[in-house]
């Protein structure tokens, strides 16, 4: 019989607890979230005149919990409406409707007794076959199933999310020996295919792996501060974005975790870890003890490493000197090792330019990373057996572009482990071993990536990719066709790929190249077209850079021949004779989103963030995105229907520059279109399944739609509704005055120009409105104000 999961019980509604609830909510399951019963009735009841049995008084504790969740930032929900999924109660009266479930997920405290005693009661209601899994991080798998069914034993393991559990994607588990591998294996396909997680299998060891990697990895940072005498702002510069981590960090990461959670994780590894040749350091610094001793935990208590104060209205952050305990001005950072390394595009590249060298700057890293490639092969086979998991738990869980062993190859194994040698750091025997044979950590074989297996002593494919089409796997040996910002790549199949890779793939010339060559392709030698990259953004829009160069040496023929060349591009597009789908992800804005908006088909990641935001910068959108706005205005307008609702709500996207927090909601803002467009929740399946899309309209007989001339606008109807609205908002002090000008700009498009009443026009009819009003715009100072200062600032200007 084929494992559903229809219900899912959340046992622990704290910030984890919650959080994982809305996750399940999300993929359309619905949750019973349950924690503890309020005993005493607070001031509020008692005005009420409620007893302390009144289900609002006994559910008071979860539904406050699942409260503060829904409101958090990042949102845990992709859409608000989907809270409704989830039922509240409490363990005294509600346990037993877990007996409705098909897994009970267990968040409760991290102690042994008090998690023993609810599976005591958990067995008292489960029905036979259901899931039973924890979120535990610390504990031992094995201590928490002592006393338990064998049909409990035989359904249960550890499902360790990481917070906040929408947002990254390492979903580890933690088998007992006597976990049935049919639990193991649907969890794994579950994990992956709908809640779109990295899910990697793990020992039942301290912290499992990525915890265990990654606090090593920080811990060893604290170490290191001593020696090298770096500042709080210059760790952070030197840990962040430069070698493929987060923007915040080390410091900034502990700020928000929370000083005394890390800590917490620290202790206890020292303590359990007897026989780890490293434990010692996982001994808490001096400086740290005196910011625990001062409660100086980070975001939960106001300050830690950095501190955010108001001064004269404005928010200013101080940074924590280490040496003098107290809270300066931040300093600005710069070391010169960081101009030769940003001049290397690629990050597998930047390593060896940052560890080359005998500075200040290379010697930390050198130790860092040392440090780092011995520890993690003297893990093995301690906490995993196959080195790609700690790889891949260490990516997902503490977003780090590329793991240990990958940075290790970017190297180069052989001639690091001659420097690591050198400075005292002793490698595992087996990676010795593996050299001798002239191996390496991994290779790629027939568009699979393949990890060295230290059992094996052989490269095996990485399981669970076999069926997966994935760029980074084809790339050096599929590529067709390149220029500096976008390559097409032979999916297989008659399917090609376009792929950009500049800048946060702003699209610019070698883009628009990119995609009229790619559409050429697919017409001669192939079938269809997918649009899809793997960089962090699928893309941030056109490159307003080039946009404010033309614009401040008054080229503005030149201004508006680039503009037409991407409408152009963006209707060949539209038009292709064979099927074009585009797959986003991360930032898809402005030209970004207007590029899909003009596909047969976008297969969005639910991480996907769409937006026309032009506005932001002083233009209206002018790739086809206005346009096409009045286009799917004009085919949802029925007789007899309220046409300015409909006229409001897409003018509105647009003139607040809206931008959806998942790709869901951008089928409410009018990006995605219902019925049509797809969404998809794991990544990794993204591609594969926009060539499967591809394929499918193939296999129905693909017919490309015909040019569009009878597009409905509504002209003096519509523009009413934008002066009214523009007027009242500017009286209320909500818009500035050049916003209220924009906004009529944008309205006279959408409207189809100072038409005297509703009119069909052509495409190419709202194209050029579009563009004329897109140049117009750009001969305005306070336009090239708010571009100048998204260029020089990075800030949004509202003049």
């Amino acid at each position: 019989m084929t494992r559903k999961i229809r219900k899912v019980a959340v046992l622990g509604a704290g910030v984890m607890g919650a959080q994982i609830a809305c996750h399940f909510a999300n993929i359309g399951i619905e949750v019973l979230l349950l924690d503890m019963p309020a005993k005493e009735l607070n001031e509020k009841e008692q005005k009420a005149g409620l007893s302390s049995d009144h289900p609002i008084v006994r559910n008071r504790i979860v539904n406050d919990l699942f409260l503060k969740a829904t409101k958090l930032k990042p949102a845990p929900l992709y859409l608000k409406a989907y809270a409704s999924r989830i039922t509240t109660g409490n363990f005294e009266d509600d346990l037993h409707k877990i007996a409705e479930c098909d897994w009970i997920i267990e968040v409760i405290i991290e102690n042994l007794k008090i998690k023993q005693e609810l599976y005591t009661k958990i067995e008292e209601h489960r029905k036979p076959d259901s899931l039973i899994t924890t979120n535990t991080s610390g504990i031992p798998i094995q201590m928490l199933i002592q006393g338990r069914s064998e049909d409990f034993v035989a359904h249960f393991c550890g499902t360790h999310f990481f917070n906040p559990p929408r947002y990254l994607k390492l979903l580890e588990i933690i088998p007992s020996p006597k976990t049935n591998q049919e639990v193991l294996d649907f969890l794994t396909d579950f994990g992956e295919r709908f809640l779109g997680k990295s899910v990697v299998s793990c020992k039942d060891t301290p912290a499992f792996i990525a915890n265990r990697v990654g606090v090593y990895s920080m811990m060893s940072v604290f170490h290191l501060i001593d020696e090298f005498g770096f500042s709080v702002e210059e760790i952070d510069k030197l840990t962040g974005p430069i070698i493929g981590r987060p923007k915040s960090a080390t410091f900034r990461t502990c700020d928000v975790v929370g000083l005394d959670t890390l800590v917490f994780v620290a202790q206890n590894l020292q303590k359990a870890l007897q026989d780890d040749e490293a434990k010692d350091v996982f001994q808490i610094p001096e400086f740290i003890q005196h910011m625990m001793g001062n409660q100086w935990l980070g975001s939960k208590t106001g300050q830690g490493f950095y501190k955010k104060i108001k001064t004269e209205g404005k928010s200013e952050i101080l940074s924590l000197n280490l040496d003098s305990f107290e809270y300066q001005e931040k300093q600005r950072v710069k070391f010169g090792e960081f101009e030769a390394a940003k001049a290397v595009p690629h990050l597998n590249d930047r390593f060896k330019v940052l560890l080359k060298g005998n500075s200040k700057v290379n010697q930390f890293y050198q130790k860092l990373f040392f440090g780092l490639f011995a520890y993690v092969s003297n893990r093995m086979p301690e906490i995993t057996d196959d080195l790609y998991k700690i790889d891949e738990a260490i990516c997902s869980g503490f977003a780090w572009e590329m793991g240990p062993f990958e940075i290790w190859e970017s190297l180069g194994v052989k001639k690091t482990l001659g420097m690591m040698e050198a400075m005292g750091y002793k490698a595992a025997n087996w990676v010795y071993n593996m050299v001798q044979e002239d191996l390496s950590f991994y290779q790629l074989k027939d568009g699979l990536k393949q990890y060295y297996d230290v059992n094996s002593n052989a490269h095996q494919t990485i399981p669970g990719t076999e069926n997966l089409v994935l760029l980074n796997n084809i790339r050096s040996s599929k590529t067709i066709w390149s220029n500096e910002g976008a390559s097409i790549i032979d999916l297989g199949d008659g399917i090609i790929n376009l792929e950009f890779h500049t800048k946060m793939n702003t699209i610019g010339s070698e883009i628009i190249q990119g995609i009229n060559k790619a559409i050429e392709l697919a017409e001669s030698d192939y079938q269809a077209l997918v649009i899809s990259n793997e960089g962090e953004n699928f893309s941030a829009g056109a490159n307003i850079g080039l946009v404010f160069m033309l614009a401040i040496e008054q080229e503005f023929e030149e201004l508006d021949m680039v503009v037409r060349t991407f409408q152009n591009t963006m209707l060949k597009l539209k038009y292709a004779s064979v099927p074009v789908i585009a797959a986003p992800h991360g930032m898809t804005l402005g030209g970004g989103c207007e590029l899909c908006m003009h596909t047969d088909k976008v297969i969005a990641h639910a991480e996907t963030y769409m937006g026309l935001v032009e506005l932001g910068v002083g233009v209206i959108p002018a790739g086809g995105g206005t346009k096409e706005f009045a286009y799917r205005l004009s085919k949802e307008i029925a007789q007899d229907d309220i046409r300015t609702n409909r006229f409001r709500d897409k003018f509105l996207s647009i003139g607040q520059a809206k931008v959806s927090m998942s790709a869901y909601e951008a089928f409410d803002l009018g990006y995605l279109r219902k019925d049509v467009d797809e969404v998809i929740i794991s990544k990794k399946h993204q591609l594969s399944y926009a060539k499967k899309a591809a394929l499918l309209m193939l296999e129905k007989g693909y017919t490309p739609p015909l040019p569009t001339k009878d597009i409905t606008v509504l002209g003096s109807e519509g523009l009413a509704l934008v002066y009214s609205g523009a007027d009242g908002m500017e009286v209320g002090n909500f818009i500035s005055e050049y916003d209220k000008h924009l906004s009529v700009e944008l309205g006279k498009v959408l409207s189809g120009g100072e038409l005297s009443e509703p009119a069909q026009v052509s495409e190419k009819y709202l194209l050029d409105l579009e563009r004329i009003a897109f140049v117009r715009l750009c001969q305005q100072k306070k336009t090239m104000e708010r571009m100048q200062s998204l260029l020089q600032k990075g800030k949004i200007l509202r003049n």
